[in-house]
């Protein structure tokens, strides 16, 4: 059986192929033995949440009625020894961007909320009535 971090560096192949659409996946996927700070949210100065408050609140969210999943877009890996990182975390929900804004609070906030998946960003079904709100972290 493989690491976390294995299967989820073969499930996003070479994700230093820009040509290639950004892969999205599941918190497990993301999460699942990530310990590294330099994952997501690297630019929480001074108070960085962990790998683990990040999957624990996103979990929550995914939890929620009117939210359909929450994906992570795997943007890169500068260390090859490291764990992939992302900027971007995806709410497929029936809700609203303030909706959004409001889950996240001050603790979560986004730098950017971005409505839509774009080109660049493997596509997933959006079920009717929903829509991929992206939640950014400069």
């Amino acid at each position: 059986m493989t690491d976390p971090r294995q299967r989820l560096l073969e499930r996003i192949g070479n994700i230093n192929d820009f040509s290639l659409p950004r892969p999205l996946v599941t918190l497990e996927e993301f999460f699942e033995g990530n310990d590294d700070y330099g994952s997501i949210g690297y630019n929480f100065y001074p108070d960085q949440p962990a790998p683990s408050e990040f999957w624990q609140y996103f979990a929550k969210i995914r939890d929620r009625d009117d939210v359909a999943t929450v994906l992570i877009q795997v943007s890169d890996q500068e260390d090859p020894d490291g764990w992939p990182s992302t900027d971007t975390v995806w709410i497929v929900t029936s809700g609203s961007a303030d909706d959004v804004k409001a889950w996240l609070g001050d603790r979560f906030q986004a730098d950017e909320l971005l409505i839509g998946t774009p080109d660049h960003v493997e596509q997933v079904e959006i079920p009717s009535g929903y829509e991929a709100i992206g939640v950014w972290y400069d």
